[in-house]
């Protein structure tokens, strides 16, 4: 197979693309990526794979990509996912995650493509109360954010190319991811790295806003189930079945470092902060017989011993090296 992966410089892409290489070492792997702030060649370094620079906005570009590796199927990561950005700027977001993914889908289908998995967020669901169930794939889509909104816009249109043109969508909703390779603008590097410095540590508002945690490598095994035997049309949550409040978080890094908890500094509240998020995962576990292997507290441990091994990585982009 000829498997295209969107994004797969970003976070979760290239830990998806490792993982992939690892468990299929003679497909023929594709990497588009229009390699924005948040993408970087460095997440692929070692990796044999064709790399395409683009943006997934550009029609000839998807048209060519398809074409030229005569791709088969496809894994959609790419996105522009940081709330805070989509707050005070929403545009790219409408542009990538919306429009994006209708080129893709629309491209895709007439080339003939036999798979396509698109990668959502648990966001797309608003928020709970904190005595509701977790989210189902039943449950309403109710976005509270410029960024869960476009992503629930995009996946309004890859039900709608499964259900008009009987395309062979799927999409997975995933929870909060953690470990290697993660953008330190992102809760968990950006605690580990200010606390190896000594700096505050920015916590919004009480600290009590709560979030189901899944390691990056647990939602990329749960990716690869669904690309090869997940049913055409439908709609997989992937959590981690660990919900723990920011404040936890926080503070479990600081012990782990050995800092003290004065480091902590709490900040003005973002805008249309959900306050608890919760993934009910038992279809994929019961369907395709995945579960989350990690426990939160050791993935915990070896996500800050990695940042503390590869300073020269998150280096490079804090000096913005990486984008050179």
């Amino acid at each position: 197979m000829s498997l295209l992966v969107t994004g797969g410089a970003g976070f979760i892409g290239s830990n998806f693309v490792r993982l992939r290489r690892a468990s299929r070492p003679s497909e023929k792997l594709v990497v588009l990526d229009a390699l924005t702030y948040a993408g970087n060649r460095h997440n692929l370094d070692g990796l044999e794979l064709e790399f395409v620079r683009g943006d997934i906005c550009d029609v000839a570009l998807v048209e060519a990509t398809l074409r030229d590796f005569a791709v088969d199927a496809i894994v959609h990561f790419a996105a522009e996912t940081h709330v805070d950005r989509s707050i005070s700027g929403p545009a790219p977001f409408i542009s990538t995650n919306v429009l994006g993914t209708a080129t893709l889908l629309d491209r895709a289908r007439a080339a003939g493509v036999r798979r396509f998995v698109h990668v959502s967020t648990d966001e797309v669901y608003g928020e709970l109360g904190p005595d509701d169930p977790p989210f189902s794939e039943r449950t309403p889509l109710a976005p509270r954010s410029p960024y869960s909104a476009s992503k629930a816009g995009s996946d309004h249109l890859v039900r709608a190319w499964f259900e008009t043109y009987k395309f062979p969508t799927l999409i997975t909703r995933c929870s909060n991811n953690y470990g290697p390779y993660q953008f330190p603008e992102k809760l968990i590097p950006l605690m580990i790295l200010n606390a190896l410095a000594g700096v505050p540590l920015p916590v919004y508002g009480d600290g009590l806003n709560v979030r189901d945690w899944i390691h990056v490598e647990d939602h990329c095994a749960a990716v690869e189930r669904v690309l090869e035997a997940g049913r055409d049309g439908e709609v997989y949550n992937i959590g981690g079945r660990a919900e723990r409040a920011n404040l936890e978080i926080v503070r479990a890094i600081l012990r782990e470092l050995d800092r003290p908890e004065s480091l902590i500094q709490f900040v003005t509240d973002r805008l249309g902060h959900d306050r608890r998020y919760a993934i009910d995962c038992a279809k994929i576990e019961r369907e395709l017989g995945w579960s989350p292997t990690r426990k939160l507290e050791s993935g915990l441990q070896e996500t800050i011993r990695w940042y503390r091994e590869h300073e020269a990585w998150w280096r490079r982009i804090r000096s913005g090296e990486y984008r050179a």
